[in-house]
């Protein structure tokens, strides 16, 4: 059997925790940021773990 390959789009979004969670940033903080408040653009900087209900698909994504 071949090795099974991760989809290359979310090795470059998600990183894992010491403990095995997921990391992931928040989306809206890339463009058209002048209609966007100061706090919320602030808000968006933190990183964050994916949801509990996401985590087994991410996962897969990862081959983890």
């Amino acid at each position: 059997m071949p090795k099974v390959k991760t989809k290359s789009g979310a090795k470059k979004r998600f990183t894992l925790t010491g403990s095995g969670k997921v990391k992931r940033k928040h989306a809206f903080k890339s463009h058209i940021l002048t209609k966007k408040g100061t706090k919320q653009k602030r808000n968006l900087t933190h990183v964050t773990l994916v949801s509990t209900a996401d985590m087994s698909r991410v996962k897969d994504m990862l081959n983890i």
